[in-house]
C-alpha cells in the first residue's frame, strides 16, 4: 500500500496511525502510543491477554479522529476573553436550547406586535404620569432574545459561575484517577488541561440550557423583572401564542395586555436610572458573597461513569451546590424581592387601570399575577443552578400599597416616589401600606428640621459653647454684663 503525501492532514513520515492519532488529539503532551496499545488489550483489544472484541488501533483513521478531538478540546477550552467559564459554549448552549420550534419572526407577527405597543403606549399615558420613552417596539424570536440577552446573565452570574466552575474542574480531577481503569491511569497526563477547564465546560452547558428554556418561556425583554435586553421593548410572538393556548381570551386582547405590562415596565426603568442599578448591585452583593458545598459536588463527581462521557452533565444537573444565603446575602435578597415586588405591584396597578376596555383583562391579570408568583420550570432550574430567585414574592402587598398611596394621594404623588430611592417602600410599608404616607411625613418633617438648623449653624446663627459659658459666668457675677455692673464692683 502507497502512503499518502505528508501535508496538514497526513502522518508525517515514520508515524504510524495511532501515534499520529495521538498526536492531533493531544499535540506532544498525549499518552505514550504504546501504554495506550497495552491499555487496550488489557480491555479486551486486539492482541491483548484479555481477548474479547477484536480492536486493531491500526485502522483508526487519525484525520477523522484528529478532527474530532479537536472538536472536542475547543469545546473544552475556553477563549481568553471568557476566563474560567466557557461563556462561548454558554451561548451556543442557550441558542441550541431555545432552537426548537423557533420559528422566524415573519412581517405580519411584527406588525401585530409593533401595533399592540403603539397601542400600549397611548392606553398607559391615562393611567401613569410617567412619560412614554419613545422606544421602537421590537418582535424576537427565542433566539435573539438569547442573544439579547446572554451578556446580562454573564454580569449577573459570573462571580456564581467562577466559583462553581473552578470547584467542580477540583472535584473532577480529584475523583478521576480513582475511576479511570489501572491501565489507562498514564493517559491521565495528556488529560489535565481538559480537566482543568471541565467545570467551566460544565458550567457554561448548563447555563446555556437554563437561559435557552427561560428563552422559551418569557413574554417579553422585561419579563424576568428588569430590563434583561436593556433599554429595548420587545415581545417573543412564539411564546405569547403558546401562553394564550386554553386561555380561551382572543389572541389580539392577550398581545395588548402583555405589551400593557412591557411598556410600563419600560417607563420606569427609562424614567427610574437609579432603579436598575439598585436591583443589580443587589444581585451583585448577592451572587458576591456565595460559597460552593464542595460535599456535594464531590459526590456528583464520583457518581461518572468516565467511559460515558454524558454522565459528567448528567451528575451536576438538576441539583443545587449552594448553601442557604447567610448574613449580607440574606439582606440582599430580601432587598431585591421588597424591589421586585414594588416593580411588579406598580405595573399591575397602572396596566389594570390603562386595560380596562379589555373584556378579559381581569381573567389575564390573575393569570399573569399567578405566574409571576409561582415561576415556571425554567425559573426554577436557573435559580436552583445560580442559587438567585427572581420571583416577586409579595407581589400582592405590594399593589395593595400602590393602590392605597394612589388612592390617598393621587397619581402624581404615587408615580414621584419613583423620582429618588429614598421615597422608597419598604418591607415595613408591604406591612402596613396605610401607614406608609405618614412616615414619609413625618421623615420629610424631620430632614426639613435638620436642614434649617444646618443652615442656621451655617449662617452663625448659633452661639458657639464657649459663648454660651462666658454669658453663665457674667449671670453669676450679677447684671447681665454690661459696663454699669463693671463698674459697681470697684
Amino acid at each position: 500500500m502507497t502512503n499518502p503525501p505528508n501535508g496538514p492532514g497526513s502522518p508525517s513520515e515514520g508515524d504510524d496511525p495511532l501515534s499520529e492519532m495521538l498526536r492531533r488529539m493531544f499535540g506532544g503532551d498525549g499518552p505514550d502510543p504504546e501504554e495506550l496499545r497495552r491499555a487496550l488489550g488489557g480491555l479486551g483489544g486486539a492482541g491483548g491477554a484479555g481477548g474479547g472484541l477484536p480492536f486493531d488501533p491500526s485502522q483508526l483513521d487519525p484525520a477523522m479522529m484528529g478532527q474530532m478531538m479537536q472538536q472536542f478540546q475547543a469545546m473544552m477550552q475556553s477563549s481568553p476573553e471568557d476566563g474560567p467559564v466557557n461563556w462561548t459554549l454558554a451561548r451556543q448552549s442557550a441558542r441550541q436550547a431555545a432552537a426548537g420550534q423557533d420559528p422566524t419572526v415573519g412581517t405580519f407577527a411584527r406588525r401585530e406586535i409593533d401595533e399592540a405597543l403603539r397601542l400600549a403606549e397611548l392606553w398607559l399615558d391615562g393611567a401613569t404620569d410617567l412619560e412614554a420613552t419613545g422606544l421602537l417596539g421590537k418582535a424576537w424570536s427565542r433566539a435573539e432574545w438569547v442573544e439579547a440577552t446572554m451578556d446580562t446573565w454573564r454580569r449577573l452570574t459570573e462571580p456564581v459561575a467562577v466559583s462553581m466552575s473552578e470547584a467542580m474542574s477540583r472535584a473532577m480531577k480529584d475523583q478521576m484517577p480513582g475511576q479511570v481503569p489501572e491501565e489507562m491511569q498514564g493517559m491521565l497526563g495528556g488529560l489535565q488541561p481538559m480537566l482543568k477547564n471541565l467545570g467551566g465546560t460544565l458550567f457554561g452547558l448548563q447555563l446555556g440550557q437554563a437561559v435557552g428554556a427561560l428563552a422559551q418561556e418569557v413574554l417579553s425583554g422585561t419579563d424576568p423583572g428588569f430590563p434583561v435586553a436593556g433599554h429595548q421593548l420587545a415581545m417573543v410572538p412564539v411564546n405569547i401564542e403558546e401562553f394564550g393556548d386554553g386561555l380561551q381570551v382572543p389572541d389580539d386582547q392577550i398581545r395588548i395586555y402583555l405589551a400593557l405590562r412591557e411598556v410600563a415596565r419600560m417607563r420606569l426603568f427609562v424614567h427610574s436610572p437609579w432603579l436598575e442599578r439598585d436591583l443589580y448591585a443587589a444581585i451583585e452583593q448577592y451572587a458576591a458573597g456565595v460559597h460552593i458545598d464542595m460535599t456535594r459536588i464531590e459526590e456528583a463527581a464520583r457518581s461518572i461513569d468516565p467511559s460515558d462521557p454524558e454522565s459528567m452533565q448528567e451528575a451536576f444537573t438538576g441539583v443545587s451546590f449552594i448553601p442557604e444565603p447567610t448574613g449580607p446575602q440574606k439582606a440582599a435578597l430580601e432587598r431585591l424581592e421588597t424591589t421586585l415586588a414594588l416593580i411588579e405591584g406598580w405595573v399591575d396597578v397602572v396596566v389594570t387601570e390603562a386595560a380596562a376596555p379589555l373584556d378579559a383583562a381581569h381573567a389575564l391579570r390573575e393569570t399573569i399575577n399567578r405566574r409571576r408568583a409561582t415561576g415556571g420550570p425554567a425559573e426554577h432550574a436557573f435559580g436552583s443552578l445560580v442559587g438567585l430567585d427572581l420571583r416577586p414574592r409579595r407581589l400582592r402587598e405590594a399593589a395593595t400599597l400602590w393602590e392605597t398611596i394612589g388612592a390617598a394621594k393621587g397619581r402624581e404623588y404615587r408615580d414621584g416616589i419613583w423620582r429618588h430611592p429614598d421615597l422608597q417602600p419598604t418591607a415595613e410599608d408591604l406591612d402596613d401600606p396605610s401607614g406608609y404616607v405618614s412616615r414619609r411625613e413625618t421623615r420629610e418633617r424631620e430632614s426639613a428640621g435638620l436642614d434649617d438648623e444646618l443652615r442656621k449653624l451655617l449662617a452663625g446663627g448659633f452661639d458657639g459653647p464657649h459663648d454660651q459659658d462666658g454669658q453663665d459666668d457674667q449671670q453669676d457675677q450679677g447684671g447681665d454684663g454690661g459696663p454699669a455692673d463693671s463698674g459697681s464692683g470697684r
